[in-house]
C-alpha cells in the first residue's frame, strides 16, 4: 500500500502544535521520535511504500499542502494528533476527503485516544488508541491483504455512523523488539535544541512512563496516550517499560554514524537507579554525544551527578513545580523543597547545567505570594534555565477531576490550551488572568535579566546558534 505519514501545516489557529511533548505550540522544531518509530515498524513489512512529510518543518503552508494532496496517490494518511491539534487535523481530513476521496485516515496519539468520538468524523477514519506501533502495523497489513480488520485490538472506528471501540491492546513489555526510529526520513532536516547549543540534534527515549502519582502530570504525548488507555481499561497507571542498555548503545552508535552530535532524551524519567544510569552515561561518553534528560530531584546522587558531568550531559530538566512544601505535598510530587535544593547543589557542584520546570497553578493552595516566592527562588538559585508553564486540567488526570468537581474550570470543561500561554482555571486564590500575567511577568523577569542573557551569550559558539535561540525566545515570550 502507498502510505503517507504527515505533519500538516496550520489550517486552524496561528501556530503549529508541538506533537512530541503534546501540550504546547512549537517553540523550536524537534523530530517526532514516537511517530518515526511507528514508521520504522511499518517499514519492516515489504507490503508498504512509505512517504514521510513534515509540512511544518519544511515551512509549507496550507496552499502548498493542498497542491501536494491533489497530486499524491497515497491510499492511507496517518497523523500523530495531540489535543492542541485536533481541530486542525479534522480540517486536514476534510481536505483529504475533498481531494483524495476513498483514502483512509489513521489518527494516533493522546488526542484521539481520549477524544475518540470527536476524532472519527466518518467511516473511513480509524483511531489507534494508546501505544500505536503494533496496532498500526497490523491494521495496515490487514488492509493491504484485504483481510478482516475490525477485530484488531486498540482501534476505534465508525460503522453506519456508530462508534465501535475495540478492546485495548496489551502494552509492550520488551521495548528492545522495537525497530530504531526511521531517521532516514528526516536526514535532510537540521533540528536544534537551544538547551544543548550543538547540532545536528535528534531525540530518543530509553523508557516509557513513570510510576509516580503527581496529580496534574501529563507526560510526553506517547506515554500520555499510553496512560489514558491503560487507566480507562484497568483503572491504574500503566507499568514502566525500559530498553536495555545494549539496545540504547546500538541506537547511539547509529546516531553517531549518521552524523548527529546532540541528543535530547524524551523519557518521562531518565534516571531510575545508579547502575543503569552509569551504564547509559558510559554509552554517551563512548560516542562523544552531548545530551540532556529529564529527572526527579530525589534521583540525583553524588555518583550520578559526577557521571552526568563526565559523559557530555548539558542539561537536566528537574520537575520542581513549586518551592512550597504544602503545595508539593498536595500535588503528590513525593519530594520536598529540601530535596530540590540538594539536587540543584549537587548538579551545580559537578558543572551539570540545570533547568527547572515550574508549574503555576498546580494546586488550589497557589496564591500570588507563592508564585512570587517561586520566581524569587528560581532567580536566587542561578540555574542555567527555568521553564514557567501554567497548569492545564488535562482529562485523565486527578487534577482534572478535582477542578471539574469544584467548578474551577473557567470554560466549564477542558478545552485544549497552550500551557506556555493561557489558563482555563480560576482557582480559589488565583484567577486565570492572574496566572497568565504571572507567567508573562516571570518569563520577562527571568529571560531578559542581564544575568541570564550574559550567561547564555557566553555559551554560543556560532551565529547560527544565537539566531536559533533568539527565535525560540521570541516565540516563547510573545507567541
Amino acid at each position: 500500500m502507498q502510505l503517507a505519514f504527515i505533519t500538516p501545516p496550520v489550517f486552524v489557529g496561528k501556530r503549529p502544535a508541538e506533537r512530541s511533548a503534546g501540550c504546547t505550540h512549537v517553540v523550536y522544531l524537534a523530530p517526532n521520535i514516537y511517530e518515526l518509530t511507528v514508521v520504522a515498524m511499518v517499514e519492516q513489512s515489504a507490503l508498504h511504500q512509505v512517504t514521510y512529510r513534515d509540512f511544518v518543518s519544511d515551512n509549507i503552508g496550507p496552499k502548498g499542502f493542498v497542491s501536494w494532496l491533489k497530486t499524491d496517490n497515497s491510499e492511507v494518511y496517518l497523523m500523530w494528533t495531540v489535543n492542541l491539534s485536533i481541530d486542525n487535523d479534522l480540517e486536514v481530513i476534510r481536505h483529504i476527503r475533498l481531494h483524495r476521496p476513498g483514502a483512509k485516515v489513521v489518527l494516533m496519539g493522546p488526542g484521539p485516544t481520549h477524544f475518540t468520538q470527536r476524532c472519527l468524523p466518518d467511516d473511513d477514519t480509524v483511531v489507534v488508541r494508546g501505544e500505536p506501533e503494533l496496532t498500526v502495523a497490523r491494521l495496515l497489513d490487514a488492509w493491504h491483504r484485504g483481510e478482516q480488520w475490525n477485530h484488531i485490538e486498540g482501534i476505534s472506528y465508525r460503522t453506519n455512523g456508530q462508534v465501535v471501540d475495540n478492546s485495548a491492546r496489551p502494552l509492550m513489555r520488551d521495548l528492545d523488539t522495537l525497530p530504531l526510529p526511521a531517521r532516514q526520513h528526516i536526514a535532510h532536516r537540521s533540528y536544534y535544541n537551544p538547551k544543548l547549543k550543538c547540532e545536528p540534534y535528534t531525540t530518543a527515549f530509553t523508557s516509557r512512563n513513570c510510576p509516580y502519582h503527581c496529580i496534574y502530570c501529563v507526560p510526553s504525548s506517547l506515554t500520555f496516550a499510553r496512560e489514558i488507555e491503560h487507566r480507562r481499561h484497568y483503572g491504574c497507571k500503566p507499568p514502566i517499560a525500559m530498553r536495555s542498555v545494549e539496545s540504547v548503545d546500538h541506537e547511539m552508535r547509529q546516531i553517531h554514524h549518521m552524523g548527529y552530535r546532540a541528543v535530547g532524551f524524551m523519557d518521562d524519567n531518565f534516571i531510575w537507579n545508579e547502575q543503569r544510569t552509569l551504564a547509559l552515561c558510559e554509552v554517551m561518553r563512548r560516542y562523544g554525544l552531548v545530551w540532556g534528560c529529564q529527572a526527579r530531584v530525589d534521583a540525583i546522587t553524588p555518583t550520578i551527578a559526577q557521571a552526568l558531568a563526565g559523559s557530555g550531559c548539558r542539561y537536566v530538566d528537574l520537575g520542581v513545580e513549586s518551592f512550597d512544601d504544602k503545595i508539593l505535598e498536595y500535588i503528590k510530587k513525593g519530594i520536598t523543597s529540601e530535596q530540590i535544593y540538594r539536587a540543584i547543589d549537587l548538579l551545580k557542584q559537578h558543572g551539570v547545567p540545570v533547568k527547572l520546570n515550574i508549574l503555576i497553578g498546580c494546586s488550589p493552595l497557589e496564591t500570588p505570594q507563592t508564585v512570587k516566592h517561586t520566581l524569587r527562588e528560581a532567580q536566587r538559585l542561578d540555574v542555567d534555565q527555568v521553564m514557567f508553564n501554567i497548569v492545564s486540567p488535562f482529562p485523565g488526570t486527578e487534577y482534572y477531576r478535582i477542578c471539574k468537581q469544584n467548578g474551577w474550570i473557567a470554560t466549564g470543561d477542558y478545552v485544549p490550551s497552550d500551557v506556555q500561554r493561557t489558563s482555563i482555571l480560576n482557582l480559589p486564590n488565583l484567577s486565570a488572568r492572574q496566572m497568565e500575567r504571572a507567567l508573562f511577568y516571570n518569563n520577562i523577569s527571568y529571560f531578559l535579566s542581564p544575568r541570564f542573557v550574559w550567561h547564555q551569550l557566553r555559551q554560543f559558539t556560532s551565529w547560527r546558534q544565537f539566531v536559533h535561540a533568539c527565535r525560540a525566545l521570541r516565540v516563547k515570550l510573545f507567541g
